[in-house]
């Protein structure tokens, strides 16, 4: 079983180290997709855990536990073509290349399987093209 999730980390546990134990008390894989974490600062971390489904709840409660904010990430970024102007500002925040600009015709590419949801893209995009679909 795989989820993706964001996780809030309030400042006094940003120090933890939240993907060793949950790999070693939760025999969960952790694969980090984004984080911006700072000492004395709100943290945030987009993980896509795989394991066994009750461990990944139990895990989940754990860490709500801690004092974490979990989110689950069951959405994903939506384009409106009739609103899009293809101008690419969308391309330059993109951490994982999933909007790009094709070179022959400059038009905007969405690659949906690269995309981890981070929404970037979204506060960027001038004509308010992009969105989150729930």
């Amino acid at each position: 079983m795989r989820k993706r999730v964001i996780l809030t980390f309030p400042p006094a546990v940003v120090h933890m180290p939240v993907t060793y134990r949950l790999a070693k008390d939760f025999n969960i894989a952790s694969n980090i997709l984004r984080a911006q974490v700072a000492p004395d600062e709100v943290g945030k971390l987009v993980l896509e855990l795989s394991g066994d489904i009750d461990q990944i709840e139990a895990a989940l409660g754990w860490m709500r536990d801690q004092g974490i904010g979990v989110s689950l990430m069951g959405h994903e970024i939506a384009i409106d073509e009739n609103l899009c102007v293809h101008c690419g500002l969308c391309t330059g925040v993109c951490p994982t290349g999933a909007l790009s600009l094709q070179p022959e015709t400059f038009l905007l590419q969405f690659r949906r399987t690269k995309c981890i949801v981070c929404e970037q893209c979204i506060p960027v995009c001038p004509v308010e093209a992009i969105s989150i679909n729930l």
